[in-house]
């Protein structure tokens, strides 16, 4: 019997727990640090920017965190997701391969996003909080918790990296209809985003900018706290509901997989993908390569210094152990917003360090025609990120054609790209380029930015 196209997982049967995977790494991670005392934070640190219930979880050893019921309602909006087999791409591809994709497009901000943000939102309107900050490049983690905010009745305040917010104007445009207040960065409403802009008054900003903006506004209020996007080990446990569904559908069809592929910029997807599948292969029920494809224009595993670094542009964040290129590293306003962020999650870049995963980096006009040709035979526009994911696995997949070999890929499509037309009709347009890592601008830009790495005994 032919695989089906879709593989659904009944409601009934979704996930009501989250992995931790802190519980089987082989080996710890390196301890997040006070920038001021250079020793290990506490709860107490962390308390002015997020609520309790989220510092526990970041620093939980439990193997399994139980989703709250209210954020279970929530989820049922779009969970469980689809599995897809890729039929016609395997076609188009003429490969022996098996090509299945776990497409998070479904959800109400068309990306994974509010995996996290509606556990976010629930656990600050639980303690009182009034108001969310955030950061944003693509748009996609601001539209996933301005939705996320409206569920519990908080406020949203959003500042969106300026390369994308003049990109994108309808993800923009998006956030607000799901109410939130949405400003470019950098932005004159800050003390670090005026700081920016005085040194260079056409900044098209960062992620690291935008961090340092709305934890800025954060700290100054009680009733506000900020929310994260990706990097920590909170957020990335949220997302495991991928990876713990995409097991169960595909031992629905008697599959495992070879190799897993996908998108990685500060590391939420590619982690909620494939921690689950890591903790089977530590297990010995499963033997997949596991490969992170980030974009050459910021590419944090492949050329990163690993060393502990800010998370944010002006330093008012703990000291993570992780890849960076520099926290002070702005790096080429490309099209996939959201994979332009100067480090990676320190619990990737701890697997990366300890060989449990492989990482590599594509230009985007490559990622752009496996885009394309992604749309014209499965019939969905990828968002520019998970276009990265595709182009690794089509590679895969033309290895199986010339090898033989019948190998079970797995990606995950992170998000559709119905906003990201634009960048598209550059592409198609013949007006994308490509930064190579060698290039003398950027190798000079990285190399400034590592000098102004912080100083750690």
């Amino acid at each position: 019997m032919t695989t089906p196209t879709k593989i659904l997982l009944p409601e009934d049967e979704m996930p009501t727990r989250w992995y931790n995977v802190l519980h089987d790494l082989p080996t710890p991670p390196p301890a997040v640090l006070h920038p001021g005392t250079g020793q290990p934070i506490g709860p107490e640190d962390l308390a002015p920017l997020f609520p309790m219930d989220l510092i526990l979880q970041e620093v939980s050893q439990d193997q399994y965190v139980d989703i709250p019921g209210e954020v279970l309602d929530v989820y049922r909006l779009w969970r469980p997701s689809p599995l897809y087999r890729a039929h016609r791409l395997e076609k188009a591809l003429d490969t022996p391969a098996r090509i299945y994709y776990k497409y998070e497009g479904v959800s109400p901000a068309g990306s994974h996003k509010p995996n996290t943000a509606v556990p976010q939102a629930y656990y600050n309107a639980k303690a009182g909080i009034r108001k969310l900050t955030t950061e944003t490049g693509a748009g996609q983690w601001g539209t996933a918790l301005a939705f996320a905010c409206a569920q519990f009745g908080l406020e949203c305040e959003v500042w969106q990296v300026r390369a994308s917010y003049d990109q994108k104007p309808y993800r923009r445009a998006m956030m607000k209809v799901f109410g939130a207040t949405v400003h470019p960065s950098p932005s004159d409403l800050t003390e670090a985003g005026r700081k920016i802009l005085a040194e260079d008054p056409a900044s098209t900003g960062s992620l690291g900018i935008a961090i340092s903006e709305a934890v800025e506004m954060a700290v100054q209020d009680e009733s506000v706290h900020y929310a994260l996007g990706s990097v920590l080990n909170h957020v990335l446990m949220h997302q495991t509901i991928i990876g713990e569904e995409a097991l169960m559908q595909l031992a629905m069809v008697g599959e495992t997989p070879d190799v897993i592929v996908g998108c990685t910029g500060g590391g939420s997807n590619f982690g909620g993908l494939a921690f689950p599948f890591l903790r089977e292969k530590w297990a010995g029920r499963q033997s997949p390569v596991i490969r992170a494809v980030e974009p050459q224009a910021c590419p944090t595993l492949t050329q990163g210094t690993y060393a502990y670094d800010f998370g944010d542009t002006l330093g008012m964040t703990p000291l993570m152990k992780m890849h960076t290129l520099g926290h002070d590293f702005v790096p080429d306003p490309i099209h996939a917003g959201g994979l332009r962020y100067h480090g990676m999650s320190p619990l990737i870049s701890h697997l990366y360090e300890t060989g449990e995963i492989e990482a590599i980096a594509k230009p985007q006009s490559e990622c752009f025609a496996a885009g394309v040709l992604f749309a014209r035979t499965e019939g969905i526009v990828p968002a520019p990120e998970p276009t990265h994911a595709l182009a690794a696995a089509i590679d895969e997949a033309q290895r199986c054609k010339e090898s033989g070999e019948e190998k079970v890929i797995l990606t995950a499509l992170c998000g559709h790209g119905h906003l990201d037309l634009a960048a598209y009709d550059s592409y198609l347009s013949g007006e994308i380029t490509d930064r190579a890592w060698d290039d003398a601008d950027l190798q000079a830009s990285v190399a400034a930015a590592l000098e102004k790495l912080p100083a750690v005994n």
